[in-house]
């Protein structure tokens, strides 16, 4: 058994396995360097507002640098005593500056103590998510400029469809992470207020400056509501919807990586430095990069189902579970984080096979559609230019050939409107560089957006 903090209304200490049970410090140590920054900017405005002596501010302001500085030295030593990473603090700046360092917790309690914290924590971490963001939608970017030559087949139901160009496809995926920055940024705005001053639910009778501490922390304004300020983990919960839509969309990039770089595709070739051999089988080159993160995005997922499961019942104000808040947030960040830090250089460093993507755009009829557009300008009906082009396929299909591959006399066969021009319209880059319109995958239009993203 040990002795209970803010203990005075106990008879009994805290039951010594109770007390490793309780305490968050064991995570709560990356939130150190924050804790101070808060407790710096609310000392300094306890001595402004004379709530304390402005020579006693400014001796918690030394101490907590103190502190700070054997933080990031690694010399603190953490106690599971003391809870969390506030009372350690706090704790060890009475032991070095005496009984004034307990006046630095006037006017404020852990509960919106914790809520600034995470928050000042989330905002630094979400600023380094966006840099990464940017980098990866560069390296996409890229790929497409060193690839504009390259055609592919484009799939639906991972059916050969139409032609696309490879830099086509790359920035659709770059419009992906583009909505992701979008999400995180507008995120970002609703997370920069400051909850500190709102007390332990309904404020404080001191004379506090909540807008003066706000503004030195670097936030856009204060929290307007004492309870729901301590009580809400909605920039958790939307942190971790984020990184759940973010994850999904690296998981589909990796899964067409990994099937790009397969035998069977055979698309493009990983850098060495992101695959690993087979303890077997020496020929084996193992997408382990993208398989890992496409794996990983379920253990996203499941942070974000753990926040609102354990946000969905609880009364205001603040409630003891919220403590497990942190360890989901902390563990979906680090995964975003090394996820896009790998994935940025391994798509600058990936290498594409155009030739083989060209092989496998002319096969499989992708330029079918373009037959019934062909069609449709000469008269017909898009629904009977359909069949009639449904009826060609089948014709390639009984003797082996592609749809380029048809003489004229064949092509006639199924319509009579089929011309001589019909040639101009089948090839693949026919095909693709008939789709202009913005958006399209024709290399104009495909140029004309790679020309728009470095301008803007």
């Amino acid at each position: 058994m040990s002795s209970k903090l803010w203990g005075g209304r106990f008879t009994q200490p805290t039951d010594k396995f109770v007390e490793e049970f309780t305490a968050s410090i064991g995570f709560e140590q990356r939130l150190g360097s924050y804790d101070i920054q808060g407790s710096k900017a609310h000392a300094e405005m306890l001595g402004r507002q004379g709530i304390i002596a402005v020579a006693e501010a400014q001796q918690i302001i030394a101490g907590l640098d103190n502190i700070l500085h054997d933080i990031e030295a690694g010399k603190m030593e953490f106690s599971v005593a003391l809870e969390d990473i506030h009372m350690n603090i706090e704790a060890r700046l009475i032991e070095q500056i005496g009984t004034v360092g307990g006046k630095l917790h006037t006017g404020r309690s852990r509960n919106d103590q914790v809520a600034v914290d995470i928050r000042l924590y989330l905002r630094d971490e979400i600023d380094m998510i966006l840099d990464y963001l940017k980098k990866l939608e560069s390296s996409l970017i890229q790929q497409a400029e060193q690839n504009l030559d390259v055609i592919m087949p484009g799939y639906t139901h991972l059916q050969t469809a139409q032609p696309v160009l490879y830099s086509h496809h790359m920035l659709a995926y770059r419009e992906m992470f583009a909505r992701d920055c979008s999400r995180l940024s507008d995120l970002r705005v609703r997370l920069n207020l400051m909850p500190l001053g709102a007390g332990a639910l309904a404020g404080t009778t001191f004379p506090i400056d909540r807008e003066w501490v706000a503004e030195q922390l670097g936030f856009d304004g204060v929290t307007r509501n004492s309870l729901d300020s301590v009580s809400d983990r909605d920039f958790a919960i939307e942190f971790c919807s984020f990184a759940s839509i973010l994850m999904m969309h690296l998981s589909r990039l990796s899964e067409e990586l990994v099937l790009w770089s397969s035998a069977n595709f055979n698309f493009i070739e990983l850098s060495d430095a992101f695959c690993t051999g087979s303890s077997i089988m020496p020929q084996k080159k193992n997408p382990d990069v993208p398989e890992l993160v496409r794996g990983k995005t379920g253990r996203v997922y499941g942070n974000l189902i753990s926040l609102l499961t354990l946000m969905k019942s609880l009364p205001l104000a603040y409630n003891k579970d919220m403590q497990e808040d942190k360890e989901p947030l902390f563990e979906t960040i680090d995964t975003v984080k090394g996820s896009l830090k790998v994935f940025v250089a391994m798509i600058a460093e990936m290498k594409v096979k155009g030739d083989n993507m060209r092989i496998a755009a002319a096969h499989g009829f992708s330029t079918a559609t373009d037959v019934a557009d062909y069609c449709v300008r000469k008269g017909l009906p898009f629904r009977q230019a359909h069949e009639v082009v449904g009826k060609t396929v089948r014709y390639c299909l009984e003797t082996g050939k592609d749809i380029p591959e048809l003489s004229l006399a064949e092509f006639r066969n199924f319509s009579d409107l089929i011309e001589a021009d019909i040639y101009d319209f089948v090839t693949l880059e026919a095909s693709v560089n008939a789709r202009k319109a913005t958006g399209g995958t024709a290399r104009e239009a495909v140029e004309r957006e790679l020309c728009r993203l470095k301008s803007s």
